[in-house]
């Protein structure tokens, strides 16, 4: 469903009932203490239980010959572990963090493929607060690290990019390097994922209501090709998703990455 309703056609002397930021706009479901429980928040919970619920089935009574559910679970938990936390930080020191990036995988993913359930129809992080809360629980992971490892002198070298070599440009390159690291980083880390979702199910939203806009005499002939598009927009929203899922996961495992390496 959408977040507002229209009858609107063309011929019928009414414009286009373009999409927009009303489009991520839903009247609460319920109220709780003064909080207002939405939509989105609805999908969230129900991420949370069908990521939870799917690794527990599979895994909860692993057995050596796995059946097809724990098969399924396996593939996915090799694919972000080997695929991508090995390949950054190794066997040995990845180890330890696979499990926080396979649920920050899953949740992420499941978050975007709501955009194309039926009923749901929206990706919950297109909503900004989601993928800013995934990238503060990176960020402050990634701190803790940096200062764990290094200690707060070494931390702070890390941070900023102290090499003595580049002389009297140091403090400029030491002061970018601060706040690219400590502010534009995590800023970027969730607005890639917001942005790319947020513009993909306004695509949708685009085509979606051009198809339905368009069904009104000679507008039957356009509104055909404006489906065939909602089609091919859908099915490329569903390659981005998981692309999105991918990338957000493998940033946060270079940020683990960089806050484990020495200094030079």
């Amino acid at each position: 469903m959408l977040a507002f309703e229209t009858d609107c056609h063309i011929f019928d002397g009414c414009g286009f009932p373009a999409p927009g930021l009303h489009s991520f706009l839903f009247e609460p479901l319920f109220t709780v203490g003064g909080y207002d429980f939405n939509k989105p928040m609805l999908l969230a919970v129900l991420t949370t239980v069908i990521v939870i619920g799917f690794f527990w089935a599979a895994f909860g009574r692993a057995k050596v010959v796995p059946g097809k559910l724990q098969m399924v679970g396996e593939a996915g938990y090799d694919f972000v572990r080997r695929g991508i936390v090995y390949e950054a930080l190794g066997k040995k020191e990845g180890e330890k963090y696979v499990p926080l990036m396979v649920s920050l995988f899953f949740f992420v993913w499941i978050m975007n493929l709501w955009s194309i359930i039926p009923v749901a129809q929206f990706p919950v992080t297109s909503i900004i607060a989601f993928p800013a809360a995934l990238a503060l629980i990176v960020y402050v992971l990634w701190m803790y690290l940096t200062f764990k490892k290094h200690g707060f002198v070494g931390g702070l070298k890390n941070i900023t990019g102290y090499d003595k070599s580049l002389g009297p440009v140091l403090p400029l390159a030491m002061t970018i390097e601060f706040f690219s690291n400590v502010l534009v980083r995590p800023f970027t880390h969730a607005v890639r994922l917001f942005a790319n979702m947020f513009a993909g199910h306004v695509l949708i939203l685009m085509f979606t209501i051009a198809s339905w806009y368009l069904m009104n005499g000679i507008g039957f002939a356009y509104a055909g090709v404006s489906f065939v598009m909602t089609v091919v927009m859908t099915a490329f929203e569903l390659f981005i998703q998981a692309v999105q899922a991918y990338v957000f996961v493998l940033l946060a495992t270079n940020y683990v990455q960089g806050a484990l390496a020495e200094h030079h």
